[in-house]
C-alpha cells in the first residue's frame, strides 16, 4: 500500500495540470470537475484510514523513500502515522466539501462561485488554484524530509495568496499582501533553523532525527534551532503577537478560502511543533516551553478580548482562533503526554469547528449583504431557524460545551499545565492554566454575545432589495422598521403591519429580503450547504461524544515523540 501517499499527491496533481492542458474540454464539467477530483482524494484518504495498523500508530506507514536529490542527499520521504493520520483526513474532507458547496445543485446559489452568472468568477482559474493548494496542504502532512516538508509548506502559500487577492472582498488586495509577506518570511527564518539541524546532523531525515532526539546538537544549537523554526512555526498557527495578518486574510477570503485557512492551513504550524520542533529539538523544547506557554496564554485571553469588541462575524471567527490555537500551543508547552495529545485533539476539533463556523458566516453574508453583527438585526432563528440554529450549534461546539468536540483538547491542555512534564515549574504553568481557564470563560462569554445580537430576539431591521437585481451584495436598499414574519417554506419573508393583512405579492413583485444571488430573498438553508455542512456536524458529534477514537490513535506516536524528553 506504499503507493497510497504518492497517490494523494498525484490526483490533484494531474487534476489540475489537465485544467491547463485542455481547458475547453474541462469547461463543460468545470462546476463538477473539482469535486469528482477531490473526490477521488477523499476516498484514497478513507482507503488510507481504513488500511492503517493501529496496533503500530507510532511508527511511519505506507512508506515512500526515493532519492530526490541524490548529490545532497535529499530523498523524496513520505509516510503516515497517528498524528498525521487524522489531518490528512481532515483535508481531504474539507477540500471535497469546499468543492461540493461551490458546485452543488444549480450552482447559482450564494457564494457558489463556479456556477455560469453575469460577472465571469474565473471558475477554471479558481478549481485549478483549489487543487494547488490541497496538494501542498497534504503534501505537508506527509513528508518525513525537512526539505520536502519545507517545500510542501510553502507550496500552500501562492495559491492562498490568489485565493483571497482574486476571489476575496474589497479589502482583499492588502489582505493578500499581510498574508505572504507575514509567511514568507516567517518560512526565511524556518528554512535557517532546519539548514541548522542539516548542518550539524548531516541529515534532513525526519524519522532519523526524531528517534536521535538531539544527538549530535548541543543544547545551545537546539535553542537557537527551536526558536528558527518554531518562530516560522508561530506565524503560521498563528500565535499572538505574530497573528496580525488572520484578521484580515478571514474577513476579505471568499468562504471556501476562509474554510481552508482556518480548518488546514493553521494546522500546518501546530503540526510542525509535533513533528519537528519538539522530537527534534528536545532540549530546545525544554529551554522555551516556558515562552511559549506565556505567549500561548496571553492569545488564548487576547484573541478572547478582540472577539468581544467586534462588530464584523467573520473577523469575530477570525479572532477566535487566536485564541484556539493558544489552547493548542500550550498544551505542546505542557511537554506532557495528556497535553500534546489535547492540541492535536483540539486542532482536529477545530478544523471541523471552525470550518462550520465560516461555511454559515459566508452564507449569512452572502444572503444579507454584510457580515456586520449590528446590521443583520437579530432574530434569524426567527427568520432563517435552520441557518440560525446551525450558527447556535457551531457556536456553542466552539465554546467547549461538553458533549462537543471543542471540549476534549482545551480540557486535556490544562489538564496537562497542572503537571506539566521535562521539569518545567509547576507553579509558572499552574498560573497558565488559570489563565486559561480565564480564556476559557471569556471564549464563552464572546459567543453568547454574538447569539444574542445575530440569533435571539426580534429582527429590528428588514433590508429591501429591489427586485430581479440578482444582486450578491448588499445593492441600493431602503430600511423597513416593521417586524419580520418567518419564512414559509416557498416563499420569501414578508414585513407585517400590525392590523393588516400581509400580501404574498405587492404589484407583482415579492418583497425582497437580503442580497442574494438568486434575488429571491432571504432563504434558509439549502441544499449544496446541507452537503457541506452535514458532515462537519456528525463528526463534531462523533468525537464529542467518543474522543478515544482520536486519542487512542495519537497517544503512541505522542509517546514516542516525548522519548527525549525522559
Amino acid at each position: 500500500m506504499g503507493w497510497l501517499p504518492a497517490a494523494l499527491l498525484a490526483v490533484p496533481l494531474l487534476g489540475a495540470l489537465a485544467l491547463v492542458a485542455a481547458p475547453g474540454a474541462s469547461r463543460p464539467v468545470l462546476r463538477w470537475y473539482g469535486t469528482a477530483v477531490s473526490g477521488v482524494v477523499l476516498l484514497l484518504a478513507a482507503v488510507l484510514v481504513a488500511a492503517f495498523d493501529y496496533g503500530q500508530a507510532a511508527r511511519p506507514q505506507f512508506t515512500v523513500d526515493q532519492p530526490w536529490i541524490p548529490g545532497l542527499g535529499l530523498r523524496f520521504h513520505l509516510g503516515v502515522d497517528g498524528i498525521s493520520l487524522p489531518l490528512i483526513a481532515l483535508t481531504a474532507l474539507l477540500t471535497f466539501l469546499c468543492f461540493a458547496y461551490l458546485g452543488w445543485g444549480d450552482g447559482r446559489g450564494p457564494g457558489q462561485l463556479l456556477g455560469a452568472r453575469e460577472g465571469d468568477a474565473r471558475p477554471r482559474a479558481l478549481v485549478f488554484t483549489l487543487l494547488v493548494l490541497e496538494i501542498g496542504m497534504i503534501g505537508t502532512f506527509l513528508a518525513l524530509d525537512l526539505l520536502l516538508f519545507f517545500v510542501f509548506f510553502e507550496i500552500v502559500l501562492i495559491p492562498m495568496y490568489f485565493l483571497i487577492a482574486v476571489w476575496g472582498g474589497k479589502g482583499r488586495r492588502g489582505a493578500a499582501i499581510k498574508f505572504i509577506l507575514y509567511t514568507l518570511l516567517g518560512s526565511v527564518v524556518m528554512l535557517l533553523g532546519l539548514l541548522l539541524i542539516w548542518a550539524h546532523t548531516g541529515t534532513l531525515d525526519i524519522v532519523a532525527l526524531g528517534r536521535a532526539h538531539g544527538a549530535g546538537m548541543s543544547r545551545a544549537v537546539q535553542i537557537v534551532a527551536f526558536a528558527a523554526v518554531g518562530l516560522g512555526l508561530a506565524v503560521k498557527t498563528p500565535m499572538w503577537p505574530l497573528h496580525t495578518w488572520l484578521p484580515d486574510a478571514h474577513t476579505e477570503a471568499p468562504t471556501v478560502g476562509s474554510v481552508l485557512l482556518a480548518g488546514v492551513l493553521l494546522k500546518m504550524g501546530t503540526y510542525g511543533f509535533a513533528r519537528i520542533a519538539i522530537p527534534i529539538l528536545p532540549e530546545g523544547a525544554v529551554a522555551a516551553a516556558p515562552w511559549l506557554g506565556a505567549l500561548a496564554v496571553v492569545g488564548i485571553v487576547y484573541g478572547a478580548l478582540a472577539c468581544l469588541a467586534q462588530r464584523d462575524l467573520k473577523r469575530m471567527i477570525a479572532y477566535s482562533s487566536v485564541g484556539h490555537m493558544g489552547f493548542v500551543l500550550l498544551g505542546f508547552a505542557t511537554l506532557t503526554t495528556v497535553g500534546v495529545n489535547g492540541a492535536l485533539f483540539a486542532n482536529i476539533a477545530h478544523g471541523l469547528i471552525t470550518g462550520l463556523l465560516f461555511f454559515v458566516a459566508g452564507a449569512v453574508k452572502d444572503r444579507y449583504g454584510t457580515a456586520d453583527m449590528p446590521s443583520l438585526g437579530g432574530g434569524m432563528l426567527a427568520t432563517v431557524p435552520r441557518l440560525g440554529s446551525i450558527l447556535t450549534f457551531a457556536a456553542i461546539a466552539s465554546l467547549g460545551l461538553p458533549g462537543l468536540a471543542g471540549f476534549w483538547g482545551e480540557m486535556l491542555a490544562l489538564l496537562g499545565a497542572f503537571q506539566p512534564g521535562g521539569g518545567l515549574p509547576r507553579g509558572l504553568f499552574l498560573t497558565f492554566m488559570a489563565i486559561g481557564g480565564l480564556g476559557a470563560v471569556l471564549t464563552a462569554a464572546y459567543f453568547l454575545v454574538m447569539l444574542s445580537r445575530v440569533t435571539h430576539g426580534r429582527p429590528a431591521r428588514v433590508p429591501l432589495v429591489p427586485a430581479g437585481t440578482g444582486a450578491a451584495g448588499p445593492g441600493p436598499v431602503a430600511l423597513d422598521e416593521r417586524p419580520v414574519r418567518p419564512e414559509r417554506e416557498g416563499g420569501p419573508v414578508l414585513p407585517e403591519r400590525e392590523g393588516e393583512p400581509v400580501l404574498p405579492e405587492q404589484e407583482g413583485e415579492p418583497v425582497r429580503v437580503g442580497a442574494d444571488a438568486g434575488g429571491a430573498g432571504v432563504r434558509d438553508v439549502r441544499g449544496f450547504e446541507l452537503v457541506a455542512w452535514v458532515p462537519l456536524i456528525v463528526l463534531i458529534l462523533l468525537f464529542g461524544l467518543w474522543p478515544t477514537l482520536l486519542l487512542s490513535l495519537t497517544t503512541p506516536a505522542v509517546q514516542l515523540l516525548l522519548g527525549g524528553l525522559r
